[in-house]
């Protein structure tokens, strides 16, 4: 069975989605009302522009996500899923490739949630790091510990967790886990905690605009971060979106249930190759391809 992936933020890179744009009328079509939709030059900044322009999340959001689903699109009757994911963002390109949701409506609230997050992280200042070589309860069991806001965020693979919360918090969080243990524990270069209570504003906006779009049931089911677990009914497929935002993104865990549902093909469909990397190190014998 055959398992398509999308990847999330971080992914971007400059000259993304250039060559479909021009080898592809499909392709083009699709990015220029792209650029309609969004009231700018989406394509200026992903085809010439500079690391700073993709690095704004109102830019990197869509533009990730336009890579991801044109370049879906383009594959035709090539595309065939028997199941779909996607990591953090990634998520809506999969909704979008898996016709749960329609291109617009799916620009329109990665749009949308791009712009509620920057609004989060300029409300309170945070951060996220990186935690290698520890295993994931001791992560989860020293945060806990921790008196300020600080939260697994994203469960990538197997000794490869990132953490999310407050300055403070990921500062003492750091210092404890490698004095556990830990190989690493690098901050990373991002505007704030996602997947963390602090996205609570950014929650409800989201909610707001997910409730308000018309969800269509799916070709294939789609494995949700909130769960890890396959979903088709739309009602629950809007509900799991809406708590993306401050829960932690199960990716190992999701890997290993579309594993235990018969998936042995993994494609990751988008810029980059950041999700094989993570399916190697979560399954065996598997078939783990780029598009």
């Amino acid at each position: 069975m055959k398992a398509y992936v999308f990847p999330g933020q971080g992914a971007q890179f400059v000259g993304m989605g250039k060559d479909l744009y021009e080898s592809s009328s499909l392709a083009k079509d699709l990015f220029e009302k792209a650029n309609e939709i969004l009231g700018f030059r989406i394509t200026d900044l992903m085809f010439a522009g500079t690391d700073e322009d993709l690095r704004q999340t109102k830019v990197t959001q869509p533009a990730i996500f336009l890579h991801s689903v044109i370049l879906a699109a383009t594959l035709g009757e090539n595309f065939k899923p028997d199941m779909v994911a996607g990591h953090s963002l990634g998520e809506f390109s999969a909704l979008v490739a898996n016709k749960a949701l329609s291109f617009e409506d799916g620009l329109q609230l990665v749009s949308r949630r791009a712009l509620a997050m920057q609004k989060a992280c300029e409300k309170e200042p945070s951060t996220m790091a990186a935690i290698l070589g520890l295993d994931d309860a001791i992560v989860v069991e020293i945060c806990k510990s921790i008196d300020e806001i600080v939260v697994p965020a994203n469960f990538n693979s197997p000794g490869q967790l990132v953490i999310s919360g407050s300055m403070k918090g990921i500062e003492i969080a750091c210092e404890k886990l490698k004095a556990a243990g830990a190989r690493r524990a690098l901050p990373l270069k991002v505007g704030g905690a996602f997947h963390s209570p602090l996205m609570e504003p950014a929650k409800i906006e989201l909610a707001e605009a997910i409730n308000a779009t018309s969800f269509l049931e799916p070709i294939c089911p789609i494995y949700q971060n909130a769960t890890a677990l396959r979903v088709t009914d739309p009602a629950k497929i809007k509900e799991n979106l809406v708590e993306q935002l401050t829960s932690p993104v199960l990716w190992t865990q999701m890997v290993r249930n579309m594993i235990a549902d018969g998936a042995t093909t993994f494609i990751e469909v988008g810029p980059g190759n950041v999700l094989q990397g993570l399916i190697g190190k979560i399954g065996q014998n598997l078939t783990i391809s780029g598009v």
